[in-house]
């Protein structure tokens, strides 16, 4: 006699009821909530170590940008560095651009 490589019923019918075997490796890594107003610079009040552990993007009217150094999602802006320009403390000088802000874990 040949076994039946279908499933039957009544397995089909047990195996709705057994609960999912754990799994033993973590499938997506947890990272930390994205906050509203996020700096790169550690001596500012919305700098987050926990989130720079991981690569995050960040949008600007629907264009990926590369070079942000702070944002806003709820006021929408950006401050990007303008270009090699640094004031007397030699830190680089910002500039506040406007618009749609979308951040996300890459």
């Amino acid at each position: 006699m040949r076994a039946c490589a279908c499933p039957t019923r009544a397995n089909a019918d047990n195996a709705a009821l057994d609960p999912p075997a754990p799994s033993t490796v973590n499938d997506t890594p947890q990272h930390p909530p994205l906050p509203d107003h996020l700096s790169t610079d550690a001596r500012s009040p919305h700098f987050v170590a926990a989130v720079f552990e991981h690569e995050i993007g960040i949008r600007l009217n629907g264009k990926l940008r590369t070079d942000v150094a702070e944002y806003c999602i709820s006021e929408g802006w950006v401050k990007v560095p303008s270009g090699k320009t640094v004031d007397r403390k030699g830190q680089p000088l910002m500039i506040k651009l406007k618009g749609a802000v979308e951040s996300f874990y890459v």
